[in-house]
Protein backbone atom coordinates (compact mmCIF):
# COMPACT_ATOMS: atom_id res chain seq x y z
CA UNK A 1 0.00 0.00 0.00
CA UNK A 2 1.62 3.28 -1.02
CA UNK A 3 2.13 5.97 1.57
CA UNK A 4 -0.34 8.75 1.02
CA UNK A 5 -1.20 11.94 2.82
CA UNK A 6 -4.66 13.43 2.71
CA UNK A 7 -5.56 17.02 3.44
CA UNK A 8 -8.84 18.87 3.52
CA UNK A 9 -10.12 19.81 0.05
CA UNK A 10 -11.30 23.35 -0.50
CA UNK A 11 -15.07 23.79 -0.46
CA UNK A 12 -16.45 23.87 -4.00
CA UNK A 13 -19.73 25.58 -3.19
CA UNK A 14 -20.11 28.45 -0.75
CA UNK A 15 -23.37 28.62 1.17
CA UNK A 16 -21.91 30.95 3.74
CA UNK A 17 -18.18 31.37 4.04
CA UNK A 18 -18.13 29.88 7.51
CA UNK A 19 -20.08 26.66 7.02
CA UNK A 20 -19.50 25.62 3.42
CA UNK A 21 -17.27 22.62 3.99
CA UNK A 22 -19.20 21.39 7.00
CA UNK A 23 -22.36 21.29 4.92
CA UNK A 24 -20.62 19.58 2.05
CA UNK A 25 -19.19 16.97 4.40
CA UNK A 26 -22.63 16.20 5.78
CA UNK A 27 -24.44 15.97 2.45
CA UNK A 28 -24.83 12.62 0.70
CA UNK A 29 -26.19 12.62 -2.81
CA UNK A 30 -29.98 12.92 -2.71
CA UNK A 31 -29.91 13.25 1.07
CA UNK A 32 -30.22 16.97 1.70
CA UNK A 33 -33.01 19.43 2.31
CA UNK A 34 -31.79 21.73 -0.43
CA UNK A 35 -30.09 25.06 0.04
CA UNK A 36 -31.13 26.87 3.23
CA UNK A 37 -32.97 30.09 2.48
CA UNK A 38 -32.64 33.28 4.51
CA UNK A 39 -30.26 34.06 7.33
CA UNK A 40 -30.00 31.36 10.03
CA UNK A 41 -31.83 32.18 13.25
CA UNK A 42 -30.22 31.24 16.55
CA UNK A 43 -32.27 29.70 19.37
CA UNK A 44 -35.32 27.54 19.74
CA UNK A 45 -36.09 23.91 20.54
CA UNK A 46 -36.61 21.30 17.85
CA UNK A 47 -38.61 18.17 18.65
CA UNK A 48 -37.74 14.95 16.84
CA UNK A 49 -40.01 11.88 16.96
CA UNK A 50 -38.44 8.47 16.34
CA UNK A 51 -40.27 5.28 15.49
CA UNK A 52 -37.19 3.18 16.14
CA UNK A 53 -36.82 1.33 19.40
CA UNK A 54 -35.56 3.45 22.25
CA UNK A 55 -31.89 2.57 22.80
CA UNK A 56 -31.07 0.76 26.00
CA UNK A 57 -27.76 2.68 25.98
CA UNK A 58 -26.95 6.07 24.42
CA UNK A 59 -23.31 5.08 23.94
CA UNK A 60 -23.03 3.53 20.43
CA UNK A 61 -19.83 1.72 21.43
CA UNK A 62 -22.10 -0.59 23.44
CA UNK A 63 -23.93 -2.94 21.10
CA UNK A 64 -24.06 -0.72 18.03
CA UNK A 65 -27.52 -0.48 16.48
CA UNK A 66 -29.10 2.14 14.25
CA UNK A 67 -31.31 3.87 16.85
CA UNK A 68 -28.09 4.61 18.76
CA UNK A 69 -26.50 6.06 15.62
CA UNK A 70 -29.49 8.33 14.96
CA UNK A 71 -29.22 10.15 18.27
CA UNK A 72 -25.47 9.81 18.90
CA UNK A 73 -24.72 11.68 15.66
CA UNK A 74 -25.88 14.80 17.51
CA UNK A 75 -23.28 14.61 20.33
CA UNK A 76 -20.40 12.45 19.08
CA UNK A 77 -17.92 12.98 16.24
CA UNK A 78 -15.58 10.62 14.39
CA UNK A 79 -11.97 10.89 13.30
CA UNK A 80 -12.94 11.21 9.64
CA UNK A 81 -16.09 11.75 7.61
CA UNK A 82 -17.23 11.40 4.00
CA UNK A 83 -17.99 13.99 1.36
CA UNK A 84 -21.08 13.76 -0.81
CA UNK A 85 -19.10 11.85 -3.46
CA UNK A 86 -17.80 9.31 -0.95
CA UNK A 87 -14.31 10.77 -0.48
CA UNK A 88 -12.88 10.35 3.00
CA UNK A 89 -12.30 13.82 4.48
CA UNK A 90 -10.84 15.12 7.76
CA UNK A 91 -12.98 15.66 10.83
CA UNK A 92 -11.34 15.23 14.23
CA UNK A 93 -8.23 14.03 12.41
CA UNK A 94 -6.67 16.53 9.99
CA UNK A 95 -4.54 14.19 7.87
CA UNK A 96 -3.18 10.66 7.81
CA UNK A 97 -0.54 8.44 6.24
CA UNK A 98 -0.32 4.71 5.65
CA UNK A 99 2.83 2.61 5.40
CA UNK A 100 3.61 0.76 2.18
CA UNK A 101 2.60 -2.57 3.70
CA UNK A 102 -0.66 -1.16 5.13
CA UNK A 103 0.23 -2.27 8.65
CA UNK A 104 0.79 1.19 10.13
CA UNK A 105 -1.41 4.29 9.98
CA UNK A 106 -0.63 7.66 11.55
CA UNK A 107 -3.29 10.30 12.16
CA UNK A 108 -2.62 13.96 12.93
CA UNK A 109 -5.32 15.29 15.26
CA UNK A 110 -6.96 18.67 15.62
CA UNK A 111 -5.52 20.77 18.41
CA UNK A 112 -8.56 22.99 19.02
CA UNK A 113 -11.05 20.40 20.29
CA UNK A 114 -12.18 19.66 23.85
CA UNK A 115 -14.77 17.20 25.10
CA UNK A 116 -17.79 18.76 26.78
CA UNK A 117 -16.52 17.71 30.22
CA UNK A 118 -13.34 19.74 29.64
CA UNK A 119 -11.11 16.78 28.78
CA UNK A 120 -8.73 17.50 25.89
CA UNK A 121 -9.14 15.59 22.64
CA UNK A 122 -5.71 14.09 21.96
CA UNK A 123 -3.88 10.91 21.03
CA UNK A 124 -4.49 9.34 24.44
CA UNK A 125 -8.22 9.93 23.94
CA UNK A 126 -8.12 8.07 20.63
CA UNK A 127 -6.28 5.19 22.27
CA UNK A 128 -8.83 5.06 25.11
CA UNK A 129 -11.74 4.97 22.66
CA UNK A 130 -10.34 2.15 20.55
CA UNK A 131 -9.57 0.20 23.72
CA UNK A 132 -13.13 0.79 24.92
CA UNK A 133 -14.66 -0.52 21.69
CA UNK A 134 -12.37 -3.56 21.67
CA UNK A 135 -12.85 -4.40 25.36
CA UNK A 136 -15.19 -7.44 25.55
CA UNK A 137 -16.77 -5.91 28.66
CA UNK A 138 -18.11 -3.06 26.50
CA UNK A 139 -20.21 -5.65 24.60
CA UNK A 140 -19.73 -3.96 21.25
CA UNK A 141 -20.75 -5.57 17.98
CA UNK A 142 -20.75 -3.05 15.10
CA UNK A 143 -17.75 -1.09 16.35
CA UNK A 144 -15.91 -4.20 17.51
CA UNK A 145 -16.14 -5.81 14.07
CA UNK A 146 -15.17 -2.57 12.32
CA UNK A 147 -11.95 -2.17 14.34
CA UNK A 148 -11.00 -5.83 14.60
CA UNK A 149 -7.69 -5.45 12.76
CA UNK A 150 -6.29 -2.69 14.99
CA UNK A 151 -3.72 -4.51 17.10
CA UNK A 152 -2.04 -1.65 18.94
CA UNK A 153 -2.49 2.11 19.40
CA UNK A 154 0.48 4.37 20.12
CA UNK A 155 0.29 8.02 21.17
CA UNK A 156 3.27 9.38 19.20
CA UNK A 157 2.72 12.78 20.79
CA UNK A 158 -0.28 14.75 22.00
CA UNK A 159 -1.69 15.22 18.52
CA UNK A 160 -0.34 12.26 16.56
CA UNK A 161 -1.61 8.71 17.00
CA UNK A 162 -0.33 5.55 15.35
CA UNK A 163 -2.53 2.52 14.63
CA UNK A 164 -0.67 -0.76 14.21
CA UNK A 165 -2.63 -3.39 12.30
CA UNK A 166 -2.64 -7.18 12.51
CA UNK A 167 -3.30 -7.21 8.73
CA UNK A 168 -3.93 -4.57 6.05
CA UNK A 169 -7.43 -3.11 6.15
CA UNK A 170 -8.56 -1.30 3.02
CA UNK A 171 -11.80 -0.31 4.78
CA UNK A 172 -10.19 1.27 7.84
CA UNK A 173 -10.98 4.87 6.93
CA UNK A 174 -14.57 3.98 6.02
CA UNK A 175 -14.91 2.24 9.37
CA UNK A 176 -13.47 5.19 11.28
CA UNK A 177 -16.10 7.50 9.77
CA UNK A 178 -18.93 5.71 11.56
CA UNK A 179 -20.60 6.90 14.74
CA UNK A 180 -20.24 3.45 16.35
CA UNK A 181 -16.53 4.20 16.75
CA UNK A 182 -16.88 7.94 17.43
CA UNK A 183 -14.72 9.67 20.03
CA UNK A 184 -15.87 9.95 23.66
CA UNK A 185 -14.23 11.58 26.64
CA UNK A 186 -11.72 9.14 28.17
CA UNK A 187 -12.54 10.60 31.58
CA UNK A 188 -16.23 9.80 31.03
CA UNK A 189 -15.35 6.29 29.86
CA UNK A 190 -13.85 5.63 33.28
CA UNK A 191 -17.34 5.84 34.79
CA UNK A 192 -19.54 2.77 35.13
CA UNK A 193 -21.17 1.56 31.95
CA UNK A 194 -24.56 2.50 33.39
CA UNK A 195 -23.44 6.11 33.88
CA UNK A 196 -21.84 6.34 30.47
CA UNK A 197 -24.88 4.79 28.75
CA UNK A 198 -27.08 7.45 30.33
CA UNK A 199 -25.02 10.43 29.14
CA UNK A 200 -22.04 9.85 26.81
CA UNK A 201 -19.63 12.78 26.56
CA UNK A 202 -18.43 13.80 23.12
CA UNK A 203 -17.19 16.77 21.10
CA UNK A 204 -20.33 17.25 19.02
CA UNK A 205 -22.69 20.20 18.67
CA UNK A 206 -25.08 18.97 21.40
CA UNK A 207 -24.81 17.51 24.89
CA UNK A 208 -27.00 14.88 26.56
CA UNK A 209 -28.83 16.77 29.31
CA UNK A 210 -31.58 14.43 30.49
CA UNK A 211 -32.99 11.03 29.59
CA UNK A 212 -36.55 10.32 30.65
CA UNK A 213 -36.79 6.65 29.77
CA UNK A 214 -39.74 5.46 27.72
CA UNK A 215 -40.35 9.05 26.70
CA UNK A 216 -37.53 11.30 25.49
CA UNK A 217 -33.91 12.45 25.61
CA UNK A 218 -33.15 16.16 25.90
CA UNK A 219 -30.05 17.49 24.16
CA UNK A 220 -28.76 21.00 24.77
CA UNK A 221 -26.42 23.24 22.78
CA UNK A 222 -22.69 22.77 23.22
CA UNK A 223 -21.72 26.42 23.68
CA UNK A 224 -18.06 25.56 23.19
CA UNK A 225 -18.52 23.58 19.99
CA UNK A 226 -15.64 23.98 17.57
CA UNK A 227 -16.79 22.89 14.14
CA UNK A 228 -14.36 21.56 11.54
CA UNK A 229 -12.84 24.61 9.79
CA UNK A 230 -14.24 25.52 6.39
CA UNK A 231 -10.71 25.81 5.06
CA UNK A 232 -7.84 25.03 7.39
CA UNK A 233 -5.35 26.79 5.13
CA UNK A 234 -7.42 29.98 5.18
CA UNK A 235 -7.63 29.93 8.98
CA UNK A 236 -11.41 30.35 9.18
CA UNK A 237 -12.82 31.23 12.58
CA UNK A 238 -15.36 29.16 14.49
CA UNK A 239 -18.81 29.38 12.89
CA UNK A 240 -20.91 29.69 16.04
CA UNK A 241 -22.75 26.44 15.34
CA UNK A 242 -25.10 25.00 16.37
CA UNK A 243 -28.02 27.40 16.02
CA UNK A 244 -30.59 25.44 18.05
CA UNK A 245 -30.71 25.78 21.83
CA UNK A 246 -31.95 22.24 22.32
CA UNK A 247 -33.45 19.11 20.80
CA UNK A 248 -36.11 16.97 22.44
CA UNK A 249 -35.73 13.44 21.05
CA UNK A 250 -39.04 11.66 21.60
CA UNK A 251 -39.89 7.98 21.09
CA UNK A 252 -43.30 7.49 19.45
CA UNK A 253 -43.61 3.91 18.13
CA UNK A 254 -46.97 4.35 16.37
CA UNK A 255 -46.49 5.70 12.83
CA UNK A 256 -49.90 7.38 12.66
CA UNK A 257 -49.27 9.17 15.96
CA UNK A 258 -45.87 10.40 14.75
CA UNK A 259 -47.34 11.82 11.56
CA UNK A 260 -50.23 13.44 13.41
CA UNK A 261 -47.76 15.08 15.78
CA UNK A 262 -45.85 16.45 12.78
CA UNK A 263 -49.00 17.79 11.14
CA UNK A 264 -50.10 19.51 14.34
CA UNK A 265 -46.68 21.12 14.91
CA UNK A 266 -46.11 19.15 18.12
CA UNK A 267 -42.90 17.80 16.56
CA UNK A 268 -40.81 19.14 13.70
CA UNK A 269 -39.11 15.97 12.36
CA UNK A 270 -40.15 12.31 12.22
CA UNK A 271 -38.32 9.20 11.02
CA UNK A 272 -39.60 5.83 9.78
CA UNK A 273 -42.20 7.58 7.63
CA UNK A 274 -44.57 5.06 6.06
CA UNK A 275 -44.94 4.84 2.26
CA UNK A 276 -48.56 6.01 2.20
CA UNK A 277 -47.68 8.86 4.57
CA UNK A 278 -44.80 9.97 2.33
CA UNK A 279 -47.13 10.12 -0.66
CA UNK A 280 -49.79 11.95 1.35
CA UNK A 281 -47.25 14.50 2.55
CA UNK A 282 -46.33 15.42 -1.05
CA UNK A 283 -49.48 17.54 -1.28
CA UNK A 284 -48.78 19.38 1.99
CA UNK A 285 -46.61 22.47 1.47
CA UNK A 286 -45.89 22.57 5.21
CA UNK A 287 -44.05 19.22 5.14
CA UNK A 288 -40.81 18.26 3.37
CA UNK A 289 -39.05 14.92 2.87
CA UNK A 290 -35.42 13.92 3.36
CA UNK A 291 -34.65 10.61 1.61
CA UNK A 292 -31.29 9.16 2.68
CA UNK A 293 -30.93 5.44 1.87
CA UNK A 294 -28.30 3.76 3.98
CA UNK A 295 -24.94 2.55 2.68
CA UNK A 296 -23.62 -0.97 3.07
CA UNK A 297 -25.94 -3.92 2.62
CA UNK A 298 -29.30 -3.93 0.89
CA UNK A 299 -32.33 -4.79 2.98
CA UNK A 300 -32.65 -8.52 2.44
CA UNK A 301 -33.94 -11.79 3.83
CA UNK A 302 -31.17 -14.11 5.00
CA UNK A 303 -31.67 -17.86 4.54
CA UNK A 304 -30.05 -19.77 7.41
CA UNK A 305 -27.85 -22.31 5.64
CA UNK A 306 -26.52 -23.58 8.97
CA UNK A 307 -29.54 -25.77 9.73
CA UNK A 308 -32.25 -27.77 7.97
CA UNK A 309 -33.97 -27.30 5.64
CA UNK A 310 -31.83 -24.48 4.18
CA UNK A 311 -28.62 -26.47 4.61
CA UNK A 312 -29.73 -27.86 1.21
CA UNK A 313 -29.04 -25.31 -1.53
CA UNK A 314 -31.89 -26.74 -3.64
CA UNK A 315 -34.39 -25.81 -0.93
CA UNK A 316 -32.94 -22.30 -0.68
CA UNK A 317 -33.23 -21.79 -4.42
CA UNK A 318 -36.76 -23.21 -4.45
CA UNK A 319 -37.85 -20.72 -1.82
CA UNK A 320 -36.34 -17.78 -3.71
CA UNK A 321 -37.95 -18.95 -6.97
CA UNK A 322 -41.34 -19.26 -5.25
CA UNK A 323 -41.93 -15.71 -4.02
CA UNK A 324 -42.91 -12.59 -5.93
CA UNK A 325 -41.14 -9.71 -4.20
CA UNK A 326 -41.50 -7.24 -7.07
CA UNK A 327 -45.30 -7.11 -6.98
CA UNK A 328 -45.32 -6.77 -3.21
CA UNK A 329 -42.96 -3.79 -3.26
CA UNK A 330 -44.95 -2.10 -6.03
CA UNK A 331 -48.27 -2.53 -4.25
CA UNK A 332 -47.14 -1.74 -0.70
CA UNK A 333 -44.47 0.96 -1.06
CA UNK A 334 -46.16 3.40 -3.48
CA UNK A 335 -42.99 4.06 -5.39
CA UNK A 336 -40.95 4.99 -2.29
CA UNK A 337 -38.69 1.91 -2.59
CA UNK A 338 -37.17 0.16 -5.59
CA UNK A 339 -36.51 -3.58 -5.73
CA UNK A 340 -32.91 -4.59 -5.09
CA UNK A 341 -31.21 -7.52 -6.77
CA UNK A 342 -27.86 -7.05 -5.06
CA UNK A 343 -26.26 -7.86 -1.72
CA UNK A 344 -25.21 -4.19 -1.54
CA UNK A 345 -27.15 -0.95 -1.30
CA UNK A 346 -27.57 1.10 -4.48
CA UNK A 347 -25.50 3.75 -2.64
CA UNK A 348 -22.49 1.43 -2.99
CA UNK A 349 -20.86 1.74 -6.44
CA UNK A 350 -19.43 -1.80 -6.29
CA UNK A 351 -22.82 -3.45 -5.87
CA UNK A 352 -23.50 -6.34 -8.27
CA UNK A 353 -27.15 -6.33 -9.41
CA UNK A 354 -28.51 -9.38 -11.28
CA UNK A 355 -32.33 -9.27 -11.63
CA UNK A 356 -32.52 -12.49 -13.69
CA UNK A 357 -31.55 -14.50 -10.64
CA UNK A 358 -34.80 -13.53 -8.92
CA UNK A 359 -37.47 -14.22 -11.53
CA UNK A 360 -40.37 -16.26 -10.17
CA UNK A 361 -40.40 -19.81 -11.55
CA UNK A 362 -42.80 -22.04 -9.64
CA UNK A 363 -42.18 -25.05 -11.91
CA UNK A 364 -38.43 -24.89 -11.29
CA UNK A 365 -39.10 -24.50 -7.56
CA UNK A 366 -41.31 -27.60 -7.58
CA UNK A 367 -38.66 -29.64 -9.39
CA UNK A 368 -35.99 -28.54 -6.93
CA UNK A 369 -38.10 -29.55 -3.94
CA UNK A 370 -38.84 -32.92 -5.55
CA UNK A 371 -35.11 -33.49 -6.08
CA UNK A 372 -34.42 -32.55 -2.46
CA UNK A 373 -36.88 -35.23 -1.25
CA UNK A 374 -39.75 -32.90 -0.37
CA UNK A 375 -41.88 -34.67 -2.97
CA UNK A 376 -45.12 -35.21 -1.08
CA UNK A 377 -47.78 -32.88 0.35
CA UNK A 378 -49.84 -33.27 3.48
CA UNK A 379 -53.57 -32.63 3.85
CA UNK A 380 -52.95 -28.88 4.20
CA UNK A 381 -50.91 -28.72 1.01
CA UNK A 382 -47.49 -28.33 2.65
CA UNK A 383 -44.48 -30.30 1.43
CA UNK A 384 -43.33 -33.15 3.67
CA UNK A 385 -40.25 -35.37 3.91
CA UNK A 386 -39.90 -38.38 6.17
CA UNK A 387 -43.10 -37.32 7.88
CA UNK A 388 -41.82 -33.79 8.64
CA UNK A 389 -43.49 -30.67 7.25
CA UNK A 390 -41.37 -28.14 5.32
CA UNK A 391 -41.54 -25.44 8.00
CA UNK A 392 -39.63 -22.16 8.22
CA UNK A 393 -39.48 -19.91 11.29
CA UNK A 394 -39.22 -16.19 10.51
CA UNK A 395 -38.78 -13.91 13.56
CA UNK A 396 -39.67 -10.31 12.66
CA UNK A 397 -38.49 -7.30 14.66
CA UNK A 398 -41.51 -5.03 14.95
CA UNK A 399 -39.14 -2.23 16.00
CA UNK A 400 -37.12 -2.46 12.79
CA UNK A 401 -39.69 -3.56 10.19
CA UNK A 402 -42.23 -0.90 9.23
CA UNK A 403 -45.85 -2.04 8.70
CA UNK A 404 -45.44 -2.05 4.89
CA UNK A 405 -42.48 -4.40 5.22
CA UNK A 406 -44.38 -6.67 7.59
CA UNK A 407 -47.17 -6.80 5.00
CA UNK A 408 -44.55 -7.72 2.38
CA UNK A 409 -43.45 -10.61 4.59
CA UNK A 410 -47.07 -11.77 4.77
CA UNK A 411 -47.27 -11.77 0.97
CA UNK A 412 -44.04 -13.76 0.81
CA UNK A 413 -45.55 -16.16 3.34
CA UNK A 414 -48.60 -16.63 1.08
CA UNK A 415 -46.49 -17.21 -2.05
CA UNK A 416 -44.31 -19.73 -0.23
CA UNK A 417 -47.37 -21.61 0.99
CA UNK A 418 -48.48 -22.17 -2.60
CA UNK A 419 -45.09 -23.77 -3.24
CA UNK A 420 -45.48 -25.98 -0.14
CA UNK A 421 -43.48 -24.03 2.49
CA UNK A 422 -45.06 -23.29 5.86
CA UNK A 423 -43.59 -19.93 6.90
CA UNK A 424 -44.29 -19.06 10.52
CA UNK A 425 -43.97 -15.31 11.09
CA UNK A 426 -43.07 -14.42 14.68
CA UNK A 427 -43.51 -10.69 15.44
CA UNK A 428 -41.13 -9.84 18.30
CA UNK A 429 -39.86 -6.82 20.16
CA UNK A 430 -36.19 -6.03 19.60
CA UNK A 431 -34.88 -7.82 22.68
CA UNK A 432 -36.83 -11.02 21.94
CA UNK A 433 -35.77 -10.86 18.30
CA UNK A 434 -32.08 -10.72 19.28
CA UNK A 435 -32.75 -13.64 21.60
CA UNK A 436 -34.21 -15.76 18.79
CA UNK A 437 -31.13 -15.12 16.66
CA UNK A 438 -28.77 -15.96 19.53
CA UNK A 439 -30.55 -19.29 20.02
CA UNK A 440 -30.35 -20.06 16.26
CA UNK A 441 -34.14 -20.20 16.38
CA UNK A 442 -34.76 -19.02 12.83
CA UNK A 443 -34.68 -20.14 9.20
CA UNK A 444 -35.41 -16.74 7.69
CA UNK A 445 -34.58 -13.30 9.03
CA UNK A 446 -34.51 -9.72 7.80
CA UNK A 447 -31.64 -8.06 9.65
CA UNK A 448 -30.60 -4.55 8.59
CA UNK A 449 -26.86 -3.91 8.81
CA UNK A 450 -25.24 -0.57 8.04
CA UNK A 451 -21.54 -0.19 7.35
CA UNK A 452 -19.96 2.21 4.90
CA UNK A 453 -18.40 0.52 1.87
CA UNK A 454 -18.34 -2.97 0.34
CA UNK A 455 -16.35 -4.38 3.27
CA UNK A 456 -19.77 -4.96 4.82
CA UNK A 457 -19.70 -8.18 2.76
CA UNK A 458 -16.82 -9.45 4.92
CA UNK A 459 -18.71 -8.59 8.09
CA UNK A 460 -21.86 -10.35 6.90
CA UNK A 461 -20.61 -13.38 4.96
CA UNK A 462 -17.12 -14.36 6.12
CA UNK A 463 -17.33 -17.57 8.14
CA UNK A 464 -15.54 -15.86 11.06
CA UNK A 465 -18.68 -13.76 11.54
CA UNK A 466 -20.66 -16.84 12.54
CA UNK A 467 -18.90 -16.45 15.89
CA UNK A 468 -20.62 -13.87 18.11
CA UNK A 469 -19.07 -10.49 18.90
CA UNK A 470 -18.75 -9.62 22.61
CA UNK A 471 -22.32 -8.32 22.55
CA UNK A 472 -23.52 -11.81 21.65
CA UNK A 473 -24.63 -10.73 18.18
CA UNK A 474 -23.17 -12.47 15.14
CA UNK A 475 -23.43 -10.79 11.75
CA UNK A 476 -23.32 -13.82 9.43
CA UNK A 477 -26.97 -14.73 9.93
CA UNK A 478 -27.08 -16.70 6.67
CA UNK A 479 -24.30 -18.77 8.29
CA UNK A 480 -22.35 -18.89 5.04
CA UNK A 481 -19.25 -21.07 5.43
CA UNK A 482 -17.37 -21.06 2.13
CA UNK A 483 -13.55 -21.17 2.00
CA UNK A 484 -13.38 -19.57 -1.45
CA UNK A 485 -15.61 -16.71 -0.34
CA UNK A 486 -13.56 -16.24 2.83
CA UNK A 487 -10.37 -15.94 0.77
CA UNK A 488 -11.88 -13.41 -1.63
CA UNK A 489 -13.17 -11.23 1.20
CA UNK A 490 -9.84 -11.43 3.02
CA UNK A 491 -7.95 -10.44 -0.14
CA UNK A 492 -10.34 -7.55 -0.82
CA UNK A 493 -9.86 -6.29 2.70
CA UNK A 494 -6.09 -6.35 2.30
CA UNK A 495 -5.69 -4.65 -1.09
CA UNK A 496 -5.68 -0.92 -1.77
CA UNK A 497 -5.74 -1.33 -5.56
CA UNK A 498 -9.18 -0.06 -6.62
CA UNK A 499 -9.52 -2.27 -9.69
CA UNK A 500 -8.44 -5.42 -7.90
CA UNK A 501 -10.71 -4.63 -4.97
CA UNK A 502 -13.72 -4.16 -7.26
CA UNK A 503 -13.05 -7.46 -9.02
CA UNK A 504 -12.69 -9.36 -5.75
CA UNK A 505 -15.95 -7.94 -4.39
CA UNK A 506 -17.74 -8.81 -7.64
CA UNK A 507 -16.53 -12.41 -7.36
CA UNK A 508 -17.62 -12.53 -3.72
CA UNK A 509 -21.11 -11.26 -4.54
CA UNK A 510 -21.50 -13.90 -7.27
CA UNK A 511 -20.74 -16.65 -4.76
CA UNK A 512 -23.31 -15.21 -2.35
CA UNK A 513 -25.92 -15.00 -5.11
CA UNK A 514 -25.00 -18.36 -6.69
CA UNK A 515 -25.43 -20.01 -3.31
CA UNK A 516 -28.95 -18.58 -2.86
CA UNK A 517 -28.12 -17.39 0.64
CA UNK A 518 -30.10 -14.14 0.46
CA UNK A 519 -33.26 -12.69 -1.03
CA UNK A 520 -32.58 -8.97 -1.66
CA UNK A 521 -35.57 -6.68 -1.11
CA UNK A 522 -34.70 -2.96 -1.40
CA UNK A 523 -32.32 -0.35 0.00
CA UNK A 524 -32.47 0.12 3.76
CA UNK A 525 -34.96 2.95 3.94
CA UNK A 526 -34.34 6.29 5.65
CA UNK A 527 -37.31 8.56 4.98
CA UNK A 528 -37.56 11.60 7.22
CA UNK A 529 -40.49 14.02 7.11
CA UNK A 530 -40.03 17.47 8.58
CA UNK A 531 -41.75 20.81 8.95
CA UNK A 532 -40.90 23.40 6.30
CA UNK A 533 -39.88 25.66 9.19
CA UNK A 534 -36.78 23.47 9.67
CA UNK A 535 -33.85 24.70 7.60
CA UNK A 536 -30.37 23.27 7.12
CA UNK A 537 -31.25 19.66 7.96
CA UNK A 538 -28.68 17.28 6.48
CA UNK A 539 -27.97 13.55 6.37
CA UNK A 540 -24.48 12.34 7.18
CA UNK A 541 -23.16 10.26 4.25
CA UNK A 542 -21.37 7.99 6.70
CA UNK A 543 -24.47 6.09 7.87
CA UNK A 544 -27.23 8.40 6.53
CA UNK A 545 -28.24 9.73 9.94
CA UNK A 546 -29.62 13.28 10.14
CA UNK A 547 -27.47 15.97 11.70
CA UNK A 548 -28.85 19.12 13.31
CA UNK A 549 -25.48 20.86 13.64
CA UNK A 550 -26.48 23.46 11.01
CA UNK A 551 -30.28 23.25 11.45
CA UNK A 552 -32.36 26.24 12.48
CA UNK A 553 -36.02 27.11 12.86
CA UNK A 554 -37.58 29.74 10.62
CA UNK A 555 -40.53 31.70 11.95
Amino acid sequence: MPSRRFSRPRAAVVLTAAVALLLAACSPGGGTTGEPTGEPVAGGTLTYASGDAEPSCLDPHVGGNYPQALIATQYLESLVSLSDDGEVIPWLATEWTASDDGLTWEFALREDVTFTDGTPFDAEAVAANIAHVQDPATASSTGYLALAKIENVVAVDDHMVRLEMSAPDSALLESLSQVWVAMESPKALERSQEENCAAPVGTGPFVVDEWERQDSVTLVRNDDYTSPPADAAAGEEDTGLPYLDSIVWRFIPDSASRYAALQSGEVQVIDNAQPDTIRSAESDDAIEELDAPRPGAANRIELNSGKAPFDDERVREAFIRSVNVDDGIQSLFFGTAERSYSPLSSVEPLGLSEPDRFTVDTDAAADLLDEAGWDERDADGYRVKDGERLTLDFPVSTNQSIPAEQSLFEQIQADARTAGFQVNLHPLDLSSWYGALAENDYNLVSAPYTKVGPDVLRILYHSASIEPAPSGYFANLAQVDDAELDELLTQASATSDAGERADLYAQAQRIILDGHYILPLYDQQNHFLYSSTVRGLRAMPTVSTPTFAEAWLAS
